[in-house]
């Protein structure tokens, strides 16, 4: 799996928050957005798969 930059323009204040934020983790602000990216992510399809099983078994 390869990596590309992504560039993003954000508020001097939101900055100010992930900073804060990745630093009570000890991580870096990019380490910090790029995890919650991809924790979303796996809430989102876990959610689908939930509800995918559930009309399966007809509990909707």
């Amino acid at each position: 799996m390869g990596t590309t930059v992504l560039s993003l323009r954000i508020d001097h204040d939101l900055l100010e928050r992930l900073r804060q934020h990745a630093a009570r983790r000890g991580m870096s602000v990019q380490d910090y957005v790029v995890r919650t990216l991809v924790r979303d992510d796996f809430d989102e399809r876990f959610q689908a798969a939930v509800e995918e099983t559930e009309k399966f078994y007809g509990l909707t």
